[in-house]
């Protein structure tokens, strides 16, 4: 038995937060009667399960990817623009992977695909403090100001922070983050003056980057998979 929020995330439609948000708006059906509780339990044997009307089935294969995202390349599940997306990189017949979190358009790097809701769901919210590392390239060399992004800066409405900044000479700066709002660096570093020219994510979590070139993927191994579960506090389950 488990959580109807956590049932529709580990089948995949989305992370559990979202699901929650599902269920609330009365889209969710358990043996054809709407479900609004969230602490209404499922029994994946038994219950017949549908969201806005189409059957919610729990696969039991779970499957991780880690891929080079390429620049031009969007984490959406659709686009009305008809630009690509990333889901259109992983050729595993069968299976219907998500991104974990978001890079965006012109960004590049590392991005977990998966199936597995519940993971997905630990990776981004910020409650569990995921550490995103990133190598950004700017338009001229970076100063001292730079070490105010670990205390933060006010940007816009948000209060946007790093983790940890490094100097790497060349025009090229190190960013560890652990929030991950929408386009932060990018936001950052233009409040401070530069133009971001290039940024990828090389390490999420334990897991890094690597030899892949960008459009390249591979499946995780175990222990990289194991690894990760222990990161997001997932080691009991």
């Amino acid at each position: 038995m488990m959580r109807i929020a956590r049932y529709l995330a580990q089948a995949g439609i989305t992370s559990r937060r979202k699901a929650e948000t599902l269920v609330k708006k009365g889209l969710v059906r358990v043996n054809g009667k709407v479900i609004r509780d969230l602490a209404f339990k499922v029994d994946p044997d038994r219950d017949r399960v549908t969201l806005s009307g189409k059957p919610v089935i729990l696969s039991k294969k779970r499957v991780y990817v880690l891929l080079y995202k390429p620049r031009g390349y969007l984490t959406a599940s659709s686009d009305r623009y008809k630009r690509p997306l990333v889901k259109e990189l992983i050729k595993i017949p069968g299976v219907r992977l998500f991104p974990v979190g978001r890079l965006d358009l012109n960004s590049e790097g590392l991005l977990i695909m998966t199936n597995d809701g519940e993971l997905t769901y630990r990776l981004t919210h910020p409650k569990f403090g995921i550490e995103k590392e990133y190598i950004v390239y700017l338009d001229k060399e970076p100063g001292e100001e730079l070490e105010s992004l670990i205390q933060g800066i006010q940007v816009g409405e948000d209060f946007l922070k790093a983790e940890y900044v490094e100097r790497l000479g060349n025009k090229k700066v190190r960013i560890v983050l652990k929030e991950g709002k929408k386009r932060e660096i990018r936001r950052m570093l233009g409040e401070l003056g530069y133009k971001t020219k290039r940024l990828i994510r090389v390490k999420e979590g334990p897991l890094h980057l690597g030899r892949l070139r960008p459009g390249e993927y591979r499946l995780l191994k175990q222990r990289e998979i194991k690894a990760l579960k222990k990161y997001a506090g997932m080691e009991d389950e």
